[in-house]
């Protein structure tokens, strides 16, 4: 076993028990440490056994299997990026609301 291939099953192994404190702590919900644990899981045994990725490959039709990591990667990084996005804009209009609705509201205390 290779070097990187140690590190990712311990970064794995890392950054799964830190998704399930987040989960313990409410910061994460069941249906994200579902998704986590899973990404995490599958990370690690794709490190673990490379002949995996290769397997996945010949199945969906891409050359190697690190492509179609990559590939998968980008997809959920991609994802990840449109969650996000979509997080922000939904903060920003409640921000709005509420500076709106402090206004009103202080407005109608002077009168």
């Amino acid at each position: 076993m290779s070097i990187i291939q140690m590190l990712i099953m311990v970064f794995a192994l890392f950054a799964g028990t830190r998704t399930v404190l987040q989960f313990r702590r409410g910061a994460v919900t069941r249906s994200w440490l579902l998704f986590w644990i899973l990404f995490w899981m599958v990370a690690g045994t794709v490190a673990a056994l490379p002949q995996t990725a290769d397997t996945l490959a010949r199945i969906v039709g891409v050359g190697r299997g690190a492509d179609v990591v990559i590939y998968f990667s980008l997809i959920v990084i991609f994802y990840l990026i449109f969650r996000l996005y979509v997080k922000i804009e939904q903060g920003e209009g409640e921000i709005t609301r509420l500076v709106r609705k402090l206004s009103m509201d202080d407005l109608d205390k002077r009168d």
